[in-house]
């Protein structure tokens, strides 16, 4: 069955990174697009970062350049580089097959002094 394994969550400092790993199995990783979404306490979960099976990259405006959306097919396993994290980057993060159709459990990200 499909599995996805999100890590990397943690509680950081306004200004630091983070770096969170999806590892996937139970499909064709290589030709499957693969997203990052995130979810904020009472907000709607929206797309951070999409990458597809050509390496087309895509963005939420409020992230660009600041996180970077990776994948190494030999390890089935997507990444999102997360640089100069805000508060408002506080959340639950999740990683998905394609646009929803199967998620992880989240991993929780947490930017605050």
């Amino acid at each position: 069955q499909v599995q996805l394994v999100e890590s990397g969550g943690g509680s950081v400092q306004p200004g630091g990174s983070l770096r969170l790993s999806c590892a996937a199995s139970g499909f064709n990783f290589r030709i499957d697009d693969m997203t990052w979404y995130r979810q904020a306490p009472g907000r709607e979960r929206e797309l951070v970062a999409s990458i597809t099976s050509d390496l087309t990259i895509r963005y939420a405006d409020d992230v660009k350049g600041r996180f970077f959306i990776s994948k190494d097919n030999a390890k089935s396993t997507v990444y999102l580089q997360m640089n100069s994290l805000k508060p408002e980057d506080t959340a639950v993060y999740y990683c998905s097959r394609g646009h929803g159709l199967q998620w992880g459990q989240g991993t929780q990200v947490t930017v605050s002094s």
